[in-house]
């Protein structure tokens, strides 16, 4: 019941380990660049921990679908959707995001939607981020309301935000973030 041991991506791990797909594809298994996105995104969140941080990884909520990454500390909640961009140009125009040559997608409304639900699931405010991994650019037609688009090279700027919560209020947000029956 305890989720602190979860890995960033463990859940795409135990998808592809179930279902590896076809051995030879002429496109990379979409899933394989996410997994890199999320362990990428969970090295930088779990180097916070010696600045009072905690980072929890691939949290289940309600329903199926799942919070990549919960950073717990003095800043505050974070709920960190990991997006793979290398080497990519991003469209940020709320609420729609567009990757490269891909068709807009509104990812923004599910990073806040996301947020929402782990807000309610721990009774406490948590705020939406969006980490774009190695991105060659990015532009914003709008500002976005209430998520902060970030690069996985600005995450690390989490930890210089003001404190909003003590370090005992850390600890038992942290507390109640591993256990599994918080989510379900």
């Amino acid at each position: 019941d305890d989720l602190a041991p979860n890995r960033p991506g463990e859940a795409l791990l135990v998808a592809l380990d179930r279902d590896p797909g076809p051995a030879r594809r002429l496109r990379p298994d979409p899933r394989r660049r996410a997994l890199e996105a999320e362990r990428t995104t969970g090295e930088i969140l779990d180097r916070l921990d010696g600045a009072g941080w905690h980072t929890l990884h691939s949290l289940p909520l309600p329903g199926g679908d799942r919070v990549h990454h919960l950073a717990i500390g003095p800043a505050g909640l974070f709920a960190v959707h990991s997006l793979y961009a290398r080497k990519q140009r991003v469209l940020v125009a709320d609420p729609l995001l567009t990757l490269g040559r891909r068709a807009p997608d509104p990812l923004l409304r599910r990073v806040r939607a996301d947020a929402d639900r782990a807000s309610h699931a721990l009774t406490a405010e948590v705020r939406p981020v969006l980490a774009l991994v190695g991105p060659s650019d990015v532009r914003f037609t709008t500002t976005p309301r209430e998520v902060r688009v970030l690069r996985d090279t600005e995450l690390a700027g989490l930890a210089r935000q003001g404190g909003v919560l003590k370090p005992a209020d850390v600890e038992a947000l942290h507390a109640m973030a591993r256990d599994r029956r918080t989510w379900t």
